[in-house]
């Protein structure tokens, strides 16, 4: 696996086999070209990459110019991975600043965030239940992690046929890679009675 464009491309990404089952260059390539047409550029852009692995959503973002990237992984062998790879590119001339938080990500999402961003990108194992992951849809939305406009886009196995996206969210389009499937969702609009109730 390399970087596939930015400032670090061509860098070599490397994994632990045991610990991670990463994007693949392909989805990875898909999924960026999906935010460009989203976003245009990445610089200015806030990105949070949840159950990183080795890391390659997160330091793609950093190297086509995200301003802050934050990455979480509980897994040591897999934080150790993501370390090096980002050891790998840091002499690249990149805009952004990274952070690895190894932790769970229940734990990490578990309080207020004092920022809010533009994407997040979550990779469970596919082992994982869906009631996990509407879980860390529940959180980033109640511990005020997400952005007016954000993009959340979550892998899956292609097996899996659909989301079930929580109330606050509206899905945008699902897209499949051979084994894998993304699904990309965004905050839905408050409607005009709740925000009249709120205020």
């Amino acid at each position: 696996m390399r970087i596939i464009a930015g400032a670090a491309k061509g860098r070599p990404i490397s994994a632990v086999a045991s610990a991670t089952r990463p994007t693949s260059d392909r989805a990875r390539e898909a999924l960026f070209s999906t935010l460009a047409s989203e976003f245009g550029e990445f610089e200015g852009l806030r990105v949070l990459d949840l159950y990183a692995g080795t890391g390659a959503v997160a330091l793609e973002a950093l190297s086509r110019g995200a301003a802050l990237v934050h990455a979480v992984e509980k897994d040591e062998a897999a934080s150790k991975a993501i370390t090096a790879n980002f050891d790998s590119i840091k002499s690249a001339e990149l805009k952004g600043t990274f952070h690895l938080y190894t932790m769970g990500v229940h734990r990490f999402l578990g309080d207020k965030s004092q920022f809010q961003y533009h994407f997040i990108y979550i990779d469970p194992p596919y082992d994982v239940d869906d009631i996990d992951v509407v879980e860390t849809l529940v959180q980033l939305q109640d511990n005020n992690f997400l952005d007016s406009q954000s993009i959340i886009a979550i892998e899956r196995n292609s097996r899996v046929k659909e989301i079930s996206w929580p109330y606050g969210y509206e899905e945008m389009r699902v897209k499949n890679y051979g084994q894998a499937t993304i699904f990309y969702g965004i905050p839905a609009p408050i409607p005009v009675e709740d925000s009249a109730e709120n205020g």
